[in-house]
């Protein structure tokens, strides 16, 4: 059986707030700010803040240099936008090249946002750091938006140099090559445009569907995200009837950000929002899919199962404090291998690819969701050439 626990008070079990307080008052950390006062549009609409450290790894003189030993990725198991990159990196073999830390909430209230409430001291061993917001604080005095998880933090100034949820896994698979141990692609060069396409429409669609509708603060903006992820969740699930994965018999960096929010939302995040329309187990092909991945060890160790402990003697106690931490999730999640019979190559879920690093290394192309116009931002500022039912690679990934 899955390991269950409530992860709160298992590792902050000595962390208050009073705590959190006197670490704050000690580094200069203010309280952390709050997506649903700072980021509510005038219609209600939730719009997800910019991301703020955004300069790319590359080969231009400004760019961030890939170096064994130099950054670490600080990120949060119940992040699904952080479980992201820490499952790239063990894909291709580079846990002895970038360092990472997980973090906690800080206090029993998580006031002062990322912590690390599980460490010796309430403090990062690689930093020193109470918080995460000290590495935003060493980059930018002046920042004053949210520290968001995952983050990049150059080990060696202590600051955040990029939180580019878009495309941070991108960076980690290109400038990275170099160091893998595996000749695993992940982002194949030739069809990267295609790639960066589906991904920054799975972004308002999906990804960020909970949010939109968790967050938002009028009705009229809760129907649109809640129209818009079951509607396209459909659409997903057709594509993923003739295709093992999104782009055909391979993995790729758009499984694993379709796969995490997949578990979040089945694990978590559906008690949000109110009435749901279906649940992930719910689609044929969607939940298939889901149980396929969950079969591979890198995906399995990313998928956490945490619930709260009972926290009061009420009749209604909620479904995870009663019956959650209750179920076997290694078999209700075992896989059957059926999907493996949609593929041409079924022994293998990964691309193999013996390029050069130095011909690996295209320019990472700009999400328009990290623009600062609001209208940039908004969710149905979206566009793909291709309809999200229809696998536009089908047949295309080859392996060497």
């Amino acid at each position: 059986m899955s390991d269950v626990c409530d992860i709160f008070a298992h590792r902050n079990k000595k962390y208050t707030d009073e705590k959190a307080r006197e670490y704050a008052e000690k580094v200069g950390i203010k309280p952390r700010p709050k997506e649903t006062k700072e980021e509510i549009d005038e219609r209600g609409v939730f719009i997800r803040q910019a991301n703020y450290f955004t300069q790319k790894f590359g080969n231009n003189k400004e760019d961030l240099k890939a170096a064994p030993g130099k950054y670490g990725i600080y990120w949060k198991h119940s992040c699904h936008w952080s479980n992201r990159p820490v499952i790239v990196r063990d894909i291709l073999g580079l846990e002895d090249v970038i360092y990472d830390q997980a973090v906690t909430p800080s206090g029993e209230t998580n006031i002062y946002g990322h912590a690390f409430g599980d460490q010796e001291g309430h403090k990062d061993k690689a930093t020193g750091f109470y918080f995460l917001s000290e590495a935003y604080k060493n980059a930018d005095i002046n920042y004053n938006g949210r520290a968001t998880t995952p983050t990049i933090v150059d080990l060696e100034t202590k600051k955040a140099v990029n939180n580019d949820y878009h495309r941070m896994s991108n960076y980690i698979e290109v400038y990275f090559r170099q160091y893998q141990k595996t000749d695993i692609d992940l982002y194949p060069v030739k069809y990267r445009k295609e790639i960066d396409e589906f991904n920054d429409w799975l972004f308002p669609t999906i990804n960020n569907g909970h949010y939109r509708m968790a967050f938002c603060q009028s009705y009229v903006a809760y129907k649109e995200a809640y129209n818009d992820f079951f509607d396209n969740l459909e659409k997903l699930d057709k594509r993923l009837e003739t295709n093992r994965f999104l782009f055909g018999d391979y993995i790729t960096d758009s499984d694993i950000r379709f796969y995490v929010t997949l578990v979040r939302w089945e694990i978590s995040y559906y008690r949000n929002v109110g009435p749901i329309k279906k649940r992930i187990t719910e689609y044929k092909n969607i939940w298939g899919y889901v149980k396929d991945l969950f079969s591979l060890p890198v995906f399995k160790k990313y998928t956490f199962f945490e619930f709260p402990s009972k926290t009061s003697d009420s009749l209604f106690r909620p479904y995870p404090e009663r019956i959650a931490y209750q179920v076997n999730y290694d078999e209700e999640w075992k896989s059957d291998g059926e999907r493996a019979k949609l593929s041409s190559d079924p022994n293998n879920v990964y691309l193999h690819t013996n390029i050069d690093p130095k011909d690996y290394q295209t320019e990472i192309s700009w999400s328009h969701w990290n623009n600062k116009s609001l209208e940039d931002r908004n969710p149905f500022n979206r566009t793909i050439s291709t309809d999200p039912s229809i696998n536009p690679l089908k047949g295309l990934l080859k392996n060497k």
